[in-house]
């Protein structure tokens, strides 16, 4: 663990009087975290509605603890109140709703999109509302993706998200090269878990002249492996490489700068820590200085100017940057999902958010290894755990990702009864995220206790 997270961990229970490994030190912790409050704009499942849990009826009242925000985050409070608005418009305005109401649907996606910059370290006219992750990552690789026989390749992490190594490897082909010999997979050193971020910079630096972009998560969904954006973005374009990252796992998760880090292009999601509902609309980000020279390969009619876009003379009056990639008009539905939770971000920063996940899953880890490493004084499982997580706080979000080392059926079966909703990956790992935003020090202690009931 890390020595400096594992003193203020320690300093903090001698501060406040408690043993780590007490229920009291967990209540005293959410005593004074100054954002406790956020977690009543959320909605929590109850046990008595997961189905899994519902087999132990004597505990159906009990709250669940919910450690799933890497898959799908809470939904807010006053997301059914703002989609409900809309639809109200819908049904008194009919059409007129696109021009009139307190979310006229024409501007759906700029409503929304000032929170979303600021949430990415961007400018307001480098971020675009739109489409589907994946469908954005295909956009933008047709335009940054440019091969030619002597720069051909794309650098990926190994064990990228399938969606992400799927798209690389269909531009690849859609562009007449092989993924064998035009896809670079960075892959952990022998025996260890997570990515060398020196061995991404040496592969830049050595076959840097043959690569043409560069596509990473920006945290990486399996190990929850936080990059260094800025200094691969730095390394990668003195060698001429154009960069781009999937921030599924990282917006919302942890501080963003794309613009001061040059980044050239970026693409997410929004249901998983920005809380927007199952299959969300998804966010795009170009750097203003490709405007003029980076245009889409595909063009729909929401990229065309919105001043002469009803004009319906089929001539192409294309927006300046990412908002010249938007296809088409976006969901209202989905809009006003997520403005109710680009609203909770609104009320608080990052930074704040940050500081409190990073005592928040050093906790966790903290517990865990406690409990389940062997070489621990109170290690008593009959399971250890391994943690694949970096253990610096600067190189992870919230996420940890536990390693089990008997079969996982049993346990993730028990953990899904007593109420705690996490992520399977077979054969051996469990993913947990403990959210800033609406998880507690409590939800914590429960976990592990509950885990450490199950392995006894």
């Amino acid at each position: 663990m890390d020595v400096e997270l594992k003193s203020r961990l320690e300093g903090k229970a001698k501060c406040l009087g408690h043993d780590l490994t007490s229920q009291e030190f967990a209540l005293a912790m959410d005593a004074e975290d100054p954002l406790r409050s956020f977690r009543n704009l959320f909605h929590f499942p109850k046990r008595i509605n997961i189905p899994e849990a519902n087999g132990d009826v004597t505990e159906s009242s009990r709250d669940p603890v919910y450690f799933s925000g890497m898959s799908l985050g809470l939904c807010p409070t006053t997301t059914k109140d703002l989609v409900c608005s809309s639809l109200d418009d819908w049904a008194n305005l009919g059409v007129h709703g696109h021009t009139t109401g307190i979310f006229p649907w024409a501007e759906a996606d700029l409503c929304v999109d000032e929170q979303m910059a600021a949430l990415v370290g961007a400018k307001r006219e480098e971020v675009a509302v739109m489409n589907g992750l994946s469908v954005n990552l295909h956009l933008f690789l047709l335009s940054f993706y440019q091969p030619t026989p002597s720069r051909h390749k794309i650098l990926c992490e190994s064990r990228a998200f399938p969606s992400d190594y799927y798209i690389i490897e269909s531009q690849i082909q859609h562009r007449g090269f092989q993924p064998a010999t035009s896809m670079i997979c960075v892959q952990p050193k022998s025996g260890e878990e997570w990515i060398d971020e020196g061995e991404i910079l040496r592969v830049i630096e050595e076959e840097g002249d043959s690569i043409a972009v560069i596509l990473l998560g920006g945290v990486q969904y399996y190990t929850g492996q936080l990059f260094d954006m800025a200094a691969i973005t730095a390394a990668a374009q003195r060698k001429g490489i154009i960069v781009g990252f999937d921030l599924a796992h990282a917006v919302g998760n942890v501080p963003l700068h794309l613009h001061d880090w040059n980044v050239d292009f970026a693409c997410w999601c929004t249901y998983k820590y920005l809380n927007s509902g199952a299959g969300g609309i998804a966010c795009a980000y170009m750097h203003e200085r490709h405007n003029a020279t980076v245009k889409p390969a595909l063009q729909g009619w929401w990229g065309h100017k919105s001043d002469t876009r009803f004009d319906m003379d089929n001539e192409m009056d294309l927006e300046e940057g990412v908002r010249g990639f938007r296809l088409t008009n976006p969901s209202i539905l989905m809009c006003a999902s997520l403005k109710a939770s680009l609203n909770i971000y609104h009320q608080t920063s990052l930074e704040e958010l940050r500081n409190k996940s990073i005592m928040l899953t050093g906790y966790l880890e903290w517990l865990i290894r406690h409990y389940f490493s062997s070489d621990s004084p109170g290690f008593s499982s009959q399971s250890t755990i391994r943690i694949l997580t970096p253990p610096q706080p600067e190189r992870r979000g919230c996420q940890l990702s536990l390693c089990f080392s008997i079969p996982l059926s049993d346990i993730y079966e028990k953990l899904s009864l007593a109420g705690v909703s996490c992520d399977k990956r077979e054969p051996s790992v469990i993913r947990i995220a403990p959210v800033h935003l609406y998880n507690s020090f409590e939800d914590v202690y429960k976990f592990v206790e509950i885990l450490r009931g199950i392995l006894q």
